[in-house]
């Protein structure tokens, strides 16, 4: 993981000068305090499928990221099998994440940037995407960034990687019983 600039006292600051120094054009979209992509979206009048959600995962080789749009889940015995990951494979905790990405705001760490695990994961709904919004590393910045520019630096794989909803009403599908 790359040292973020000594100067930067944020994780926003950082994750602006990791793109500058990889020549990455970006757009700076600064909102309301939002504690979801989803919300960052609606801050920023972006519609939710072209907002990515980050999500660290955690296992016995550590941590990595997948990011997938705002409005989907992730399918996480999907990325496990994709990746040959233990069955231990997890989203991390909220305590693990303040502990171990301390430049970040626990729920808005960024797809790039320093100090951050390699992204196993972009979801393939987000390569439609021209310029996708990303969290920018606390709660009152996002960044516009086109998903190519991410998929170059990142180079991750590119796959579905979202759970199957089913949107109907649970009335209204025989057999469903809620837990």
């Amino acid at each position: 993981m790359e040292n973020p600039d000594p100067s930067a006292t944020s994780g926003f600051e950082s994750v602006v000068h990791h793109l500058d120094a990889h020549g990455v054009a970006y757009e700076v979209v600064e909102h309301d305090v939002t504690s979801t992509a989803v919300g960052d979206a609606a801050a920023s009048n972006v519609d939710p499928a072209a907002a990515g959600k980050t999500l660290v995962l955690h296992d016995h080789r550590g941590y990595s990221l997948a990011v997938v749009p705002a409005d989907q889940h992730l399918d996480i015995a999907h990325v496990r099998e994709l990746t040959g990951a233990s069955s231990h494979l997890r989203l991390a905790s909220e305590e693990e994440m303040a502990r171990d990405l301390p430049l970040y705001e626990v729920g808005a760490v960024p797809p790039i940037g320093p100090r951050l695990p390699a992204i196993d994961v972009v979801d393939v709904r987000l390569v439609g995407v021209d310029r996708a919004l990303f969290a920018a590393g606390d709660h009152r910045h996002s960044l516009l960034v086109s998903v190519s520019d991410l998929l170059r630096l990142a180079e991750p794989r590119v796959a579905d990687v979202c759970e199957v909803r089913d949107e109907r009403d649970p009335e209204d599908r025989e057999g469903f019983f809620p837990g």
